[in-house]
């Protein structure tokens, strides 16, 4: 089979999916109740909200320019939040998550790294993503007894938020297992990745050695212990951030939470966004509305409204800050999107 015709499969697939969650967001939806619920905002927290939508790319690069220290102390932050900018503007627009290629790339041109070394860091970055907002739904969890005597989910949402928080607990220990004795055996790492990936059928196999070994190499960045935990604060920084960006979003539409009650519903967001669907069409949306309904008790039509707002809002806000530095840089699209395709082959 020819590549173009396994890339027309694969956005086939992902046309499929993206179809199969709208369908199941926008069932049953009101719209004439939709929009009355959209209107009903606070536009002083609307315009707060706003500004907050890049709050995760400035933590991300000071967790990026942090983990490259080593190899270079004097990179400039300008230049990180720019990539990550322009990654999450290219994973907006094209399908396949194209722009965790493009934003390493990016940024190792502008700095004058290697591209293989910063492709290596986005693998580390995605793991302790993963790790850390397992970590923090763990935690809610097992907290449960001190917050259960004033917030009740939703009968129904109780059976499969415990299953996802014991899957969040067993993900948070298996990574940070995996962490530890990856970062422990250093010279004995590619036999580490080896093992466990016995464990994946033999079609995928080779995915997960390539993905182990670039795992490897961002995580030789980190020089000592101290290093390698204070990354993973950094990351727990970059998801409350997240958490807090949503919390001021319901408190424009009078939807008032305590803020750790956002940490399950960011994390079934998540599960929605890392769906490679262009622009987090349909897998964000569709679990979104789950998370709104189940835990905080919403009324479906309002549940819609508000994550056609916060979805409108992030895609529109990044997509414009990502339009204005390809103008800066005299960039187009199309030059970003072969700077991806060419990394990746």
């Amino acid at each position: 089979m020819s590549s173009a015709s396994r890339r027309l499969i694969n956005y086939l697939i992902i046309g499929l999916i993206t179809i199969i969650f709208l369908w199941f967001f926008f069932r049953s939806v009101n719209w004439a109740d939709t929009w009355q619920y959209i209107k009903q905002v606070n536009p002083y927290l609307m315009i707060l909200t706003l500004f907050l939508v890049p709050l995760h790319l400035v933590t991300r690069s000071i967790r990026w320019k942090y983990l490259l220290r080593p190899v270079k102390a004097g990179l400039r932050m300008s230049n990180a939040i720019e990539a990550n900018t322009l990654g999450f503007t290219m994973n907006f627009i094209f399908p396949g998550r194209l722009g965790e290629v493009v934003r390493p790339v990016f940024l190792a041109r502008r700095e004058k790294l290697s591209p293989g070394y910063l492709i290596g860091t986005i693998v580390v970055e995605r793991t302790f993503d993963m790790f850390a907002m397992c970590f923090l739904l763990g935690s809610f969890l097992i907290s449960r007894p001190v917050y259960g005597s004033f917030y009740q989910a939703r009968p129904e949402a109780l059976p499969p938020l415990l299953f996802w928080g014991k899957i969040g607990l067993a993900l948070s220990v298996l990574l940070f297992i995996l962490i530890i004795l990856v970062y422990s055996l250093k010279a004995k790492a590619n036999g580490v990745i080896y093992f466990f990936s016995r464990l994946f059928p033999e079609k995928i196999r080779w995915r997960v050695e390539a993905f182990g070994q670039e795992f490897i190499e961002g995580l030789k960045f980190f020089q000592s212990w101290p290093r390698l935990f204070g990354y993973f604060g950094l990351s727990l920084i970059v998801w409350l951030g997240i958490c807090f960006f949503y919390w001021i979003f319901l408190l424009a539409y009078e939807v008032k939470v305590p803020f750790f009650l956002m940490i399950p519903y960011v994390f079934l967001t998540g599960v929605g966004a890392s769906i490679p669907t262009p622009g987090m069409a349909g897998g964000f949306d569709y679990f979104s509305r789950l998370g709104l309904t189940t835990l905080y008790g919403l009324e479906a039509n309002l549940a819609v409204g508000l994550t056609i707002v916060v979805h409108s809002i992030q895609l529109v806000v990044t997509c414009a800050l990502g339009y204005a530095i390809i103008w800066k840089n005299r960039l187009s699209l199309f030059q970003l999107r072969q700077l991806g395709k060419g990394s990746k082959d």
